[in-house]
């Protein structure tokens, strides 16, 4: 049975229901639909007076008397003259109670889900990244944004902007056979042209990342008898996703130029690849490779799915040519991501394809997810239109240089004994041990010191990949911590090198 908070009881009610992190108001408004809809506020009582609440939880009671007033206005509340605010009880009606929802006792058996499952996700190989990774001192992960260089007042702008009255009766639609018609028009006029990439709007597909766009190319391409090539090391998702749909998969390796160019290449129906900065590695590979690359898909007959995930960012010299805009033949599939720049937690991406490929690719969509979020794609059509993205890629770029230069400077001084791919864009860096060392060892013994860092066995295919490898990205640790957290890898190093 619910009890009315009194007293002091409205203070400790206010500090656990309601989040620091919205208005006085919005807390207050928070902590008391909560209270109803949770059942813990009794309906047959009245809550306290502007004043009284206002006095308990310490906040002016003008700001107590809007809450009360925007509750009231919505049904949580009702306003009785001279008694107060009460519960309005319509607003619990058509809930089922927990006794009702009570299942009876069972006498039966539970389903067998292991036996049932078509196969194990949970069980497949991935990069693994501490959620708390923001209070280490030292977190050399990839894929993560820095708060620092978020633009917060450009993006607020735009999500307000995409609020108005006018916008609302766009983005509310169900678009589940399309995509937002001004964020196609900024894909295709603004990123893609950086690229060297001209497209129709036909031809272009929003996704939900770049993950979701492989997941959708393997629901659609991909069955058991296709014959998949992907980088090895490679992108350990990418794998995931191709080895789900039962395909069979071919290990191509790499070397200094990227994917090597072999007679394994006529085996393939499908091939993933990573031109611009190779997952892990980040070599780049140079134009005469590809060229050859897509002479062996026409010769070969088979199709490329371009990752170009971390073009954007390249630091000395004239950016290479995408292999889909060397493509003169529709062989290539190319994917991009458009909120890793950004933050990756916005989850927008797209695919650049033949229209007849773009067509059945919403279909598959529509199955999946039906649209990515279309709030979401319009407030980033907004961004790109009015310059804000593209000002966030040349901060970005600078910020990077920065800190890979910072970071080989470090790793020279503090680890020699470590081999790393000199970093000439992207936000990350490849490194080799000797081989005695164990980069799992090596991740846990630096944690213990604030360090994080990705051991790189997880990007291969081999049943014994290497253990000396590992990766450090850059984009989420602060400059002026990459030169002490990489003197604290190294002690971790050194620890593990006496107790050998």
């Amino acid at each position: 049975m619910s009890t009315r908070p009194i007293g002091t009881m409205w203070g400790q009610f206010f500090q656990q229901a309601a989040s620091p992190h919205i208005s006085l108001q919005g807390q207050i408004r928070q902590m008391l639909v909560s209270g109803i809809l949770d059942g813990q506020l009794p309906l047959d009582a009245p809550i306290p007076s502007s004043r009284e609440l206002a006095a308990q939880i310490g906040v002016a009671r003008n700001t107590v008397v809007i809450a009360y007033q925007q509750l009231v206005d919505e049904g949580y509340l009702l306003s009785r003259e001279r008694k107060g605010f009460f519960i309005n009880p319509e607003i619990l009606e058509g809930r089922v109670t927990a006794a009702e929802a009570a299942p009876p006792a069972d006498h039966g058996t539970a389903p067998d889900w292991s036996s049932r499952f078509r196969f194990r996700p949970s069980a497949q190989r991935n990069i693994s990244k501490p959620a708390d990774w923001q209070r280490y001192p030292y977190p050399f992960i990839y894929g993560q944004f820095d708060p620092a260089q978020f633009p917060t007042a450009d993006w607020r702008e735009c999500c307000m902007k995409t609020l108005s009255v006018l916008e609302i009766g766009e983005w509310a639609q169900d678009m589940f056979l399309r995509d937002d018609d001004s964020l196609l028009r900024q894909v295709r006029t603004r990123v893609l042209p950086r690229r060297g990439v001209r497209a129709a709007d036909e031809e272009i597909v929003i996704t939900v990342g770049t993950q979701q766009a492989l997941y959708l190319l393997a629901d659609l391409l991909v069955g058991e008898r296709t014959r998949v090539g992907i980088e090895n090391p490679g992108y350990p998702d990418a794998r995931n996703i191709f080895a789900s749909r039962g395909c069979r998969m071919l290990a191509l390796p790499i070397d200094a130029q990227g994917l090597q160019l072999g007679p394994r290449l006529a085996d393939c129906d499908y091939l993933y690849v990573t031109p611009s900065h190779q997952c892990p590695t980040t070599v780049t590979m140079p134009i005469e490779r590809r060229q050859k690359l897509l002479e062996a898909a026409e010769e070969h007959d088979f199709v490329i799915i371009e990752d170009d995930y971390e073009s954007e960012n390249r630091f000395e010299g004239e950016p290479i040519p995408t292999l889909k805009s060397l493509d003169q033949n529709h062989r290539v599939i190319y994917v991009g991501s458009l909120s890793k720049t950004l933050a990756p937690g916005l989850r927008l991406g797209y695919v650049v394809a033949p229209a007849e490929l773009v067509r059945e690719l919403r279909g598959v969509r529509r199955l999946n997810l039906r649209h990515p979020n279309a709030y979401m794609q319009r407030a980033f059509a907004l961004f790109l239109s009015l310059g804000h993205h593209d000002s966030l890629l040349r901060r970005l770029s600078s910020a990077h240089r920065e800190r890979a230069e910072l970071l080989a400077a470090a790793l020279d001084r503090h680890l020699p004994q470590v081999d790393y791919v000199p970093v000439s864009g992207g936000s990350s860096c490849w490194l080799t041990a000797p081989d005695w060392l164990d980069a799992d060892e090596l991740a846990r013994e630096a944690k213990r010191r604030g360090v994080l860092l990705e051991p790189g066995a997880v990007f291969f295919d081999d049943r014994c990949p290497p253990g000396n490898v590992f990766r450090l990205g850059f984009a989420s640790i602060r400059a002026d911590h990459i030169e002490p957290g990489i003197s604290a890898l190294a002690e971790a190093y050194s620890a593990l090198q006496k107790s050998r």
